[in-house]
């Protein structure tokens, strides 16, 4: 049997205290955590990525590497741009945070990209299918 919405607002209308529905808090909140490292499990250090068209700063956009280390709160992963894309970012006119000193031919980003910008392409070295685009407003 499954449970609707409209019995859910109505459990949580009938708590009695700021404690019970602190508490349905938390776990709605673990829950949201599950279902997002579920959703991104794939995004994973040594996995090829394409920076999504929504990323700020536009310059980034397109941009392809290689996916690193997660961050402490799993929301955010390291990316070190290939050959390409570092002299793209060197020399793209838009770019006005990122210095990548002329001798640096893979440039890392600093502080991340946050992992829903993140898009997997497929490597010739993997048998998998393209992974679908995570492009999210305001990335």
């Amino acid at each position: 049997m499954s449970i609707t919405i409209t019995e859910v607002r109505m459990f949580i209308g009938a708590l009695p205290d700021a404690a019970a529905v602190a508490e349905v808090q938390e776990a709605a909140a673990r829950r949201l955590t599950e279902l997002g490292e579920a959703a991104f499990a794939d995004v994973a250090a040594g996995r090829r990525g394409r920076l999504g068209a929504s990323l700020r700063p536009a310059c980034m956009r397109g941009l392809t590497g290689t996916v690193q280390e997660r961050n402490r709160t799993r929301t955010r992963v390291g990316f070190l741009l290939d050959e390409e894309s570092t002299r793209a970012l060197r020399t793209d006119p838009r770019n006005t945070r990122f210095r990548v000193p002329q001798d640096v031919t893979r440039y890392r980003i600093p502080r991340g990209i946050p992992l829903t910008c993140v898009e997997l392409i497929e490597d010739a070295s993997r048998a998998a299918p393209p992974q679908a685009a995570r492009d999210t407003p305001g990335c």
